[in-house]
């Protein structure tokens, strides 16, 4: 991965855990989306995560500052007739603060992200995109799937 002159690229550690979820949040702000689960809440699971392995994260800097971010969920899943491997990765959390953009940060992320799903030759690799990343992703190849949901109600 190439960055551009004046960025450096470092994986995130459980240290970064409030770092990551303040991107997140950001992240949320800057589609328009309320963000209803508090960073007090994120924190602690993206810590025990990236402690345990299951959560990759990388971070970018500069000038002293972290400008953009991404993150990789490992995720136990049944094996599938697309992928026998009980893996699936989970690209989220990609943020590149809004001063910061244009310079070709989050595909260079999502690139990582992909790179170290095919290295640990896991096939089926998921995400939510918003509008702004869409056109990334689907350059990168990815394609939309028949996801359904529903949101249930406490009893």
């Amino acid at each position: 991965m190439t960055l551009p002159p004046g960025f450096t690229l470092r994986s995130a550690t459980a240290a970064d855990a409030a770092l990551i979820a303040m991107q997140r949040e950001a992240m949320f702000t800057d589609m328009g989306t309320a963000y209803t689960e508090a960073a007090t809440n994120f924190t602690p699971w993206v810590r025990r995560h990236l402690e345990a392995g299951t959560y990759l994260g990388w971070l970018v800097d500069a000038q002293g500052e972290t400008v953009a971010g991404a993150g990789l969920l490992l995720m136990d899943w049944p094996p599938h007739v697309i992928d026998a491997q009980p893996v699936r990765s989970y690209l989220l959390n990609v943020y590149t603060r809004p001063s910061q953009r244009g310079h070709g940060l989050a595909r260079q992320l999502t690139e990582l992200a992909m790179a170290e799903t095919r290295r640990r030759g896991i096939k089926i690799m998921t995400l939510h995109a918003s509008e702004f990343g869409r056109p990334i992703y689907e350059k990168l190849g990815f394609t939309p799937t028949n996801e359904m949901r529903l949101i249930l109600e406490p009893a």
